[in-house]
């Protein structure tokens, strides 16, 4: 049949109005009712499912599928990690200098507390106005116990300390910090200003520094040169001084047993002088000479010519 035969009178051929909204208004309650008597739930991945009894928490089931009576409503419950944004989060160091900072905080809910943040903080697990808001207290906590300078050169120490004191104060909401991200640390314009004229002026002295560094290494330099050529000179005139020194001792040794040996035996000096007369007269080629003085020697004449 089909649904105009349905809903036709076979008589008079009249469309039956009443009959297509009883049947109409029957399917929409039969849907209502399966929908409050069905019994499956599905608890996805990363997630627990909240189980309440006309608005009480009877229990709590874990990933997958669930099987509930039509009474009991689930609820489902994010235990995956969250991320809370706080910007521009101020703060004032102990020598009173306004700081500000930009935090984002990854925190996620202990899976074994999930009915206590359920039924007093979050039906959902997002936790974030509460993190803010313990954020910002500890940020201005843990900048208070540091100096301006410290707060710049030891910032890993107070992203610890952040850390430390926001994990024990997440701890009352039954979350727990996975990790704290820290950007756009920033001062006073004044502050900076002064800060960067300390570090041009560290900069310029660390350069004076270095300068005066190297031309006292230069003189340094120069002055192990002058004092090794000056030890060069030095070595060498000792040397030729011990040299002249033993020529001398030689020569004056030399002269010493020459001395001795004419002492001993004056003969010694005739036959020299004979030696030297001998050597004289192989070399004359006999000429005699144009002018002879009174006290030159004549070796020998050739009375046969």
């Amino acid at each position: 049949m089909s649904f105009a035969d349905r809903y036709r009178d076979p008589e008079r051929g009249d469309f039956h109005l009443l009959t297509l909204l009883r049947d109409v208004a029957i399917l929409i309650v039969a849907l209502i009712v399966l929908r409050i008597i069905w019994p499956f739930y599905s608890v996805p991945t990363g997630s627990r499912g909240v189980v309440t009894q006309f608005g009480k928490i009877v229990g709590i089931e874990q990933e997958g599928l669930a099987v509930l009576p039509p009474w009991r409503k689930l609820s489902v419950f994010n235990i995956r990690a969250e991320s809370a944004t706080i910007e521009n989060a101020d703060g004032a160091t102990s020598d009173t200098q306004p700081v500000r900072v930009s935090l984002t905080v990854r925190y996620s809910i202990e899976p074994n507390r999930v009915a206590e943040v359920f039924e007093k903080y979050s039906h959902d697990g997002d936790l974030s106005s509460y993190v803010q808001t313990a954020a910002q207290e500890i940020f201005k906590a843990v900048t208070a116990r540091y100096t301006a300078p410290d707060l710049i050169g030891q910032r890993a120490a107070v992203s610890s300390d952040i850390y430390a004191a926001l994990s024990q104060k997440l701890k009352l909401y039954g979350a727990q910090v996975v990790n704290i991200d820290m950007r756009n640390f920033s001062f006073s314009e004044s502050y900076m200003s002064a800060i960067n004229e300390k570090v041009t002026q560290e900069q310029l002295r660390l350069g004076a520094e270095n300068k005066l560094k190297t031309v006292e290494a230069e003189q340094k330099q120069k002055v192990a040169v002058a004092e090794a050529e000056a030890n060069a000179l030095r070595a060498r005139a000792d040397g030729e001084a011990y040299a002249n020194l033993k020529v001398a001792q030689a020569q004056a040794e030399a002269l010493r047993v020459q001395n001795a040996a004419l002492a001993q035996n004056k003969d010694v000096l005739e036959l020299r002088r004979i030696e030297v007369e001998k050597v004289k007269a192989e070399r004359w080629d006999g000429k005699l000479p144009q002018a002879i003085y009174g006290s030159a020697p004549i070796p020998f004449l050739n009375v046969g010519k």
